[in-house]
Parts: C-alpha cells; sequence; structure tokens
C-alpha cells in the first residue's frame, strides 16, 4: 500500500471567511486529503468547516501584521512537527512561510498564484514576496493573464502550471422550480433580472456599473430588476474604498432604489445562490481594469455559466479565460458603458433558449473532478 504523503497547506482564504478565492482552497485541500494527511494553517474558525480527519493550527488574521508573524511562527512549528512532503501555500500572500517550511524541513514549497498576489502595489510586498516567488518548486497559476504576470516577474516557465478554478455543475431537472421559487419569494415576477454576486469592491465595478449603465437599462427596461448578493470586505488583507456610499447615492440620483435587492453576503454552501442564478436573466461582472488590482480569474462566471446564465463583463484581467464571447456570454471593451447596456438588454429580451446550453457546455469544461485530477497530479509530479 502506498505511504499516505503529509502536506500543509498555509492559508488565509478559507471559512468563516466567504468568497472565490474560500470555494478555490476548500477543493484543493479536497483534491490533496484523498491520498494525503493534510495539516491547515488558516484563520480562527476554520476548523469547524474542514473535514473531522484534517488537522488545523488556526490562527488570527488581523491585523495583517499579526497574521504574518503568527503564519511565520506556525509553519515552523508544524514544519518540525509534520515533517511535510509539500507545503502547499492557497496564495502569495503565504508562499515565503511554504518556502521557510521547506528551508528548515525539506519537501517541496508550491504556491497557487492569483493575480493580485503578483501585481499588488506594494514596495516593501514587490521586493520580498514577489522575488521569492522564484525560489518556489512549483507556482500554480489561475489564468493567462496571471501567467504572464508571474512570467515578467521573472518566474521561470518550467515552474508555472496553469490550472483554472472549477465549477460544480448543477443538476439541471431544478432549474424551473428554482427560477419559479426564487422570483416568487422576492416579488420579481416576469421582470427582466440581472443579477450581482461577489463582495462589492473598487475592482468589481458595481459603482460604475450603476452609475453609468443601469440608467441605460432602466430606460429600456423600466420594470428591470439587479439583484446582488454580497457585501463590502470587512476582513480584506488591504485597505478598500467604501462603495456601498456611492451605490446608494447613485441610486438615489437615479430614482432606482427600488429596482435593487440587496440580499446581502451568503454562504458558499447557500441555496439562495443557486437559486438565483436560475432566476436571473443575465449576470453582471463590471470589473474594472485598474494599475495593479486586477480581477486574476471570474469563478463568478464560471458558476453562472454551469446554472445556463450567461455574463455580460468587461475584458479586463483574467477574465476572458472566464466567459468565451459569444458562447457563455459576452466581453466588451473596458470602459465601454453603452456597448455593456446593449449586450445586457440583449440577454433580458432575446432570452434565446439556446444559451443556457452553451453556457454548459463550456462550463463543463472547468468542473471540479478536472481541477482535483490536474492538482493531485501535480502533487504527484513534484514529489
Amino acid at each position: 500500500m502506498q505511504k499516505r504523503k503529509r502536506i500543509v497547506v498555509i492559508t488565509r482564504n478559507l471559512p468563516p471567511l466567504v468568497g472565490g478565492m474560500e470555494r478555490l482552497i476548500w477543493h484543493c485541500i479536497e483534491a490533496l486529503r484523498n491520498n494525503a494527511d493534510i495539516h491547515v494553517i488558516g484563520p480562527v474558525g476554520c476548523g469547524h468547516w474542514l473535514p473531522k480527519e484534517i488537522t488545523t493550527s488556526e490562527i488570527p488574521i488581523r491585523p495583517l501584521p499579526l497574521f504574518l508573524a503568527a503564519a511565520a511562527w506556525t509553519s515552523i512549528r508544524v514544519a518540525y512537527q509534520v515533517k511535510p512532503e509539500i507545503l502547499f501555500a492557497g496564495s502569495g500572500l503565504t508562499a515565503p512561510f511554504a518556502l521557510l517550511g521547506r528551508v528548515l524541513r525539506g519537501g517541496k514549497a508550491i504556491v497557487y498564484l492569483h493575480g493580485f498576489d503578483v501585481e499588488a502595489n506594494n514596495w516593501l510586498y514587490q521586493q520580498i514576496w514577489v522575488k521569492l516567488f522564484r525560489r518556489l518548486d512549483r507556482i500554480i497559476v489561475n489564468s493567462s493573464f496571471t501567467r504572464a504576470l508571474a512570467s515578467r516577474a521573472g518566474v521561470p516557465a518550467d515552474k508555472l502550471t496553469t490550472i483554472h478554478p472549477g465549477v460544480s455543475l448543477p443538476d439541471f431537472t431544478h432549474r424551473g422550480a428554482s427560477r419559479q421559487a426564487f422570483r416568487q419569494r422576492y416579488d420579481l415576477g416576469d421582470s427582466p433580472t440581472l443579477l450581482y454576486i461577489g463582495r462589492i469592491t473598487a475592482r468589481k465595478g458595481l459603482a460604475p456599473f450603476v452609475r453609468h449603465i443601469l440608467p441605460k437599462i432602466l430606460s429600456s427596461q423600466p420594470d428591470a430588476r439587479l439583484v446582488v448578493i454580497g457585501s463590502e470586505p470587512h476582513l480584506a488583507a488591504h485597505r478598500q474604498e467604501a462603495q456601498m456610499p456611492l451605490i446608494r447615492e447613485s441610486l438615489r440620483t437615479i430614482n432606482a432604489e427600488a429596482s435593487v435587492i440587496f440580499l446581502g453576503e451568503r454562504a458558499l454552501d447557500d441555496p439562495v445562490i443557486g437559486e438565483a442564478l436560475f432566476a436571473a436573466d443575465a449576470h453582471i461582472f463590471p470589473v474594472q481594469q485598474k494599475d495593479h488590482d486586477n480581477e486574476g480569474f471570474g469563478m463568478v462566471a464560471i458558476e453562472a455559466a454551469a446554472h445556463g446564465l450567461p455574463t455580460v463583463a468587461f475584458s479586463a484581467g483574467g477574465v476572458m479565460d472566464a466567459v468565451s464571447d459569444g458562447v457563455s456570454g459576452r466581453l466588451v471593451n473596458p470602459g465601454d458603458y453603452p456597448q455593456f447596456a446593449e449586450a445586457l438588454i440583449d440577454y433580458m429580451t432575446r432570452r434565446d433558449p439556446k444559451t443556457p446550453e452553451q453556457c454548459r457546455r463550456f462550463a463543463s469544461q472547468f468542473a471540479w473532478p478536472r481541477f482535483d485530477a490536474r492538482i493531485s497530479q501535480l502533487i504527484r509530479d513534484a514529489t
């Protein structure tokens, strides 16, 4: 019988935090635990959410200097106790601690990099963290955009592997019932409905969407509704400009407060998210093209496609890997607000019956079993 590997996962991104990166790291652990004993160094409370056989060392994630100090010390302690063959960092922020464990106890240091991990606009981070990436044994990147960033940062091509985040394919037999249940619950009737899911940050672009695009949509479709699932991040590693005051002010200015339904943050497994994805006519992903802060991939666009829902997005950052233009949605040049509105109106009014199946086929290539197989193979190759 083959001996099980020992893997230490070092991450800030696990429940109780909620978001795309948290789902991704969760699935990394799920993919690895079948053939390895896992120890997680993660945020306080993460052990409650993880399978019982996974051991944890929980550390505070705020303030950031305390997290970094705790992660460094705990990585040293766990490396000596566990003697892992693999130290797996869930993001660039924790990559140095995987490298530290490798230096002290051997094994291989691997990181899963996201776009912001490479282009974060912080001098100290660029001089220490980013330069250390080159010394890791393997680097997984989430998109072709992130791969290009890593290459420009000096990471050798033979250390880079692109593995897109995955998606669960829901049962389509419940699509009609879920759509009806959600629309009844929120009194949507047959109104054309748009959906936004995700953290409400400047990069995600909900504020400029409300200010520049929503008025054009309501001018064409006065009964259209926008459903927003998400909230402003309270535990982000870097400071965020508050977006909700800007959004509320824009809604008052255009007299559209009744057109938007805010459902707040939802847990990863909340059935309301699935119902909303079935109930909407289009998913909006107005991510902004910003210096040093671009979207690394766009898992939510793949999740929308898995539910048969097309996404309209600006072609910024790694989004071009997550949306197939003309198949699973539309990609619009950054800042082209009229074209963005036109694409959404087309989806709301035309409702092509072929669209859901096209979206579904595109999403199937990102199914979690494929992701799991690639992560597992990379670990086998590394050891």
